[in-house]
């Protein structure tokens, strides 16, 4: 029997290619490997985007067409729509029990996170307690694997240490589960940010035509310094060569460009053009499977809605195993 991995992302706005570097083409090989659950986590977007209920609802679709267009297939993947697996909700409130304020309050990704997004002290208790409600998620379908980056691990920490209270209070019915760590760092804004998002307009969006990304492309960040093509030039913090990176299949190639660029004598508009180049490789397959994917859009709300039915069935099996455990009345 396969081991279960869990993964998904909030439906806030269209993926970028971030996303897909980050952790939806490492999805694409995984699939075949573990018994995969891919979690559209409306009910955490809502956690700083409860005013606009409608911006996620939007969403909802949008993320699962570029999860189809990438590769992910209904048939190794479970599509889930958080919202609609009440266990989730259930299983966040009794761990609530096993967490204290100040534990919540050190944890660094949301004291980042609250800084991001400038809560002060009005942040909703909603987004406070998400670590709490991320456990559910990995452990109402008894997830053995999350695919995280480093900043994620405090969650997969948080989420050892509820599972492991629990089954020590209760009876061991809770799958302990492990990070896996990808392997590629986090790609940097078209501007040269770290951070990279639609709110920022810095990000390549994986269903943006091929006239918008050359436009993109053309406008992105280099070295300010490098203002001929005789000049040397940065290459660290330099946007351009972190994609090629991330996307070029010949890493020996993007050496040799890094060489030239460093010694001078090769201009941003030669790299950026080789850039696109490898860029529209990747994306233009994935444009194609997105447009066909939109041309049916019956077949995709299936996928989503038995996807979730089905997960369903498995949360009800851990809650019911949670209920027994704890010595709560089911009727």
């Amino acid at each position: 029997m396969k081991q279960r991995i869990l993964t998904g992302d909030r439906p806030t706005g269209p993926l970028h290619i971030g996303h897909y570097v980050g952790s939806l083409r490492n999805r694409v090989r995984l699939q075949h490997d573990y018994d995969t659950y891919i979690l559209i986590a409306d009910v955490q977007a809502l956690t700083d985007n409860f005013e606009h209920p409608q911006k996620v609802r939007s969403n909802i679709m949008q993320v699962a067409l570029d999860y189809l267009a990438v590769g992910l297939d209904p048939a190794h993947c479970t599509f889930v729509v958080q919202s609609q697996i009440p266990q989730i909700a259930e299983l966040t409130v009794f761990y609530l029990n096993l967490v204290t304020v100040s534990h919540l309050r050190q944890n660094p990704t949301v004291k980042t996170e609250i800084e991001q997004k400038n809560f002060g002290s009005s942040v909703p208790a909603g987004f406070f307690i998400y670590p709490v409600s991320q456990a559910a998620d990995i452990t109402a379908f008894g997830a053995h694997v999350v695919p995280v980056g480093e900043d994620q691990l405090p969650m997969i920490e948080q989420t050892v240490e509820i599972v492991r209270r629990f089954n020590r209070l209760y009876a061991p019915v809770l799958t302990e589960p492990r990070a896996m760590v990808g392997e590629t760092a986090r790609l940097p804004g078209l501007d040269g940010r770290a951070k990279m998002g639609k709110s920022l307009g810095n990000a390549i969006f994986l269903g943006d035509t091929a006239d918008t990304v050359a436009q993109k492309v053309r406008g992105m960040y280099t070295d300010p310094n490098h203002l001929k093509v005789g000049d040397p030039g940065q290459v660290e913090g330099n946007p351009v060569f972190a994609y090629l990176d991330a996307f070029d299949p010949d890493p020996e190639r993007v050496e040799d460009l890094k060489a030239h660029y460093r010694r001078g004598g090769l201009g941003d508009v030669k790299v950026k053009r080789h850039l696109l180049e490898v860029l529209e490789a990747t994306l233009e397959p994935v444009r194609q499977r997105r447009a066909a994917y939109e041309h049916d859009l019956g077949y995709v709300e299936r996928v989503v809605r038995e996807g979730t039915l089905r997960a369903r069935e498995v949360a009800a099996a851990t809650m019911h195993d949670v209920r027994r455990a704890m010595q709560l009345l089911e009727f």
